[in-house]
């Protein structure tokens, strides 16, 4: 049986600092493919990337370009400015989660979507819940805005760097009407 092997990829990383810890973020030559949300260990990303791509080496670097790029637009992000990432991203999932990735990042800076509304962005007006699946799977926290999903009263649900942090983001974008319990 012949074995075909894929080029095993070289990943780069790095960190941004915010006020609650820091952000990693890790890349391919083609763009971003997973960060955390801030405080996450670099050792979540390892092994998130680990068990989905394969991989050669990796080093931490702010280059390639989508790597450096990303790193400067979560700086300003960070400071307090209105952001539209525009970094390039290396995603990796099904054509739903595909889906969803690209409407959360039509959600302007600021401003909250609830999961119906998302589900009917992407043409399945019932799949609530597996947009909220879709949503907990973004490896790509904050660039692609997972955090401005909330319920459909306006409560923050869960977010996988924990709902204060989801409150803080939101409240660091300046979003109203958002309850917090």
């Amino acid at each position: 049986m012949l074995v075909v092997r894929q080029k095993l990829l070289t990943l780069y990383w790095t960190s941004v600092s915010s006020l609650r810890g820091d952000c990693i973020i890790i890349g391919t030559d083609a763009g971003v493919c997973w960060t955390g949300t801030p405080g996450t260990p670099i050792d979540d990303g390892l092994f998130w990337v680990n068990h989905r791509l394969e991989v050669g080496r990796v080093i931490r670097s702010e280059e390639p370009a989508p790597v450096q790029q990303a790193a400067a637009e979560l700086r300003r992000y960070f400071a307090g400015e209105q952001v539209r990432f525009s970094c390039s991203l290396d995603l990796h999932g099904t054509p739903f989660q595909l889906a969803v990735w690209r409407a959360l990042q039509d959600i302007p800076y600021g401003e909250t979507r609830s999961y119906g509304q998302i589900a009917q962005l992407v043409g399945r007006p019932n799949a609530s819940r597996a947009v909220g699946a879709a949503n907990g799977a973004n490896p790509v926290a904050i660039i692609v805005p997972c955090h401005r999903v909330i319920g459909s009263n306006g409560t923050l649900t869960g977010y996988g760097g924990g709902v204060p942090t989801k409150a803080w983001l939101l409240s660091l974008e300046g979003a109203a009407d958002v309850k917090y319990k």
